[in-house]
């Protein structure tokens, strides 16, 4: 069984055609975990729709907005598969990139999703990342191209191992890598944000 967790905030436009896509790689008894991070648009009343026609669909709503670290926690913590995706609910991360992470995490405990062809802004995005990323391997000693990629696979064990907090969820594969845990990387799809 695979955890799909997608931590959402103000995605209502985004989560029925995300829903329809996962549906399309995942397999029957997989589960899709919504983490509604406090949004104003209508993302859980969507959620809700698509949970009472699939009860494959999960969700958890904050309060308030809590962020990405937080969200991702509260899926983790629920999460039943013996292997747990994340991926992001704005529809730049591919869904038709989870089967190739999912075989890659048959060699490793974690794979981290890389951007290779980044469909953002040079100086806004690109830019600030390419330096982000050469500071983080350069301070955390994993050699991934791209930390916050927000399409990542584990093994179950390592979610059951991992406590965050605050802006970390960028940090995780290094995180369990310095625990110990194996860490890939495969180049995925990105497209402009929806």
């Amino acid at each position: 069984m695979i955890s799909v967790i997608v931590p959402v905030y103000n995605e209502k436009e985004n989560i029925e055609a995300l829903y329809k896509k996962l549906i399309k790689v995942l397999k029957k008894e997989d589960e899709i975990i919504f983490v509604d991070d406090g949004s104003t648009d209508g993302s859980y009343e969507v959620i809700k729709k698509i949970h009472e026609r699939d009860g494959r669909v999960k969700c958890i709503k904050f309060a308030r907005n809590f962020g990405k670290t937080a969200a991702l926690m509260a899926g983790f913590e629920i999460a039943k598969g013996d292997a747990v995706v994340t991926i992001d609910g704005d529809l730049q991360n591919d869904p038709d990139d989870i089967p190739k992470l999912l075989e890659k995490l048959e060699e490793y405990d974690v794979v981290s999703g890389w951007r290779y062809d980044r469909k953002d802004p040079f100086f806004s995005k690109k830019l600030p990342s390419l330096i982000s990323n050469k500071i983080s391997r350069w301070l955390t000693g994993l050699k991934i191209h791209d930390f916050n990629c927000g399409l990542k696979a584990y093994k179950k064990e390592c979610i059951k191992d991992l406590e965050i907090y605050g802006e970390m969820h960028r940090y995780i594969p290094a995180i369990l890598y310095w625990k110990g845990y194996s860490v890939g990387e495969i180049k995925v799809k990105h497209h402009p944000r929806k």
